[in-house]
């Protein structure tokens, strides 16, 4: 046995390179490639180009995702929105910019409908909330209620946006189911 030469030193002349096992030969470059045989499609694809749908949507669910981005723009407005509103107004005006959603896009589609309804329901609540805590801001104990429902509104809010972002409905904690 011969031990490896090292580099730099000249290899015997005599010894040839090694060679690659026999392939099978390759057709010549003017011939286009050899395509399967041609069999029927068993069922036309799912529309939607090739993702199935899921399963089918029952009740007043909103399906997980958007359809484009006008669907997820209308959806962040009701719960951005909401959370704007009831700051910018004093706690009264939360409500306004998931109703502006809902009858804009509501009708169109499910999912910026089910987004704004879960906004406006829990904006609707909080809003009664921060406008009876104003009224009994008279006796002193309304500042307590202010704050909550300022806490409350703008908060979850902002979650909800967030969740909303990501494409997921979100579930307001402490809301009451008003509108449905």
């Amino acid at each position: 046995m011969s031990e490896p030469t090292p580099p730099g030193v000249p290899q015997d002349p005599t010894a040839s390179p090694p060679v690659a096992p026999p392939s099978a030969p390759s057709p010549p470059p003017s011939a286009p490639p050899s395509a399967p045989p041609y069999s029927a499609p068993s069922a036309p694809p799912p529309p939607g180009g090739g993702y199935s749908a899921g399963p089918p949507i029952s009740g007043n669910v909103a399906p997980v995702g958007y359809a484009n981005n006008d669907e997820k723009t209308w959806a962040l407005v009701a719960h951005f929105g909401g959370a704007a509103a009831f700051f910018i107004s004093g706690g009264w005006l939360g409500w306004l910019a998931p109703l502006i959603a809902m009858l804009v896009k509501g009708n169109e589609s499910p999912t910026v409908r089910a987004h704004a309804v879960s906004a406006l329901n829990f904006q609707i609540l909080w809003s009664v909330v921060a406008v009876i805590s104003w009224i009994l801001t008279c006796i002193l104990i309304g500042f307590l209620g202010v704050i909550a429902a300022y806490l409350m509104a703008i908060i979850f809010g902002i979650i909800a946006g967030i969740k909303a972002n990501e494409g997921q409905l979100y579930r307001y904690p402490a809301s009451i189911s008003i509108i449905k």
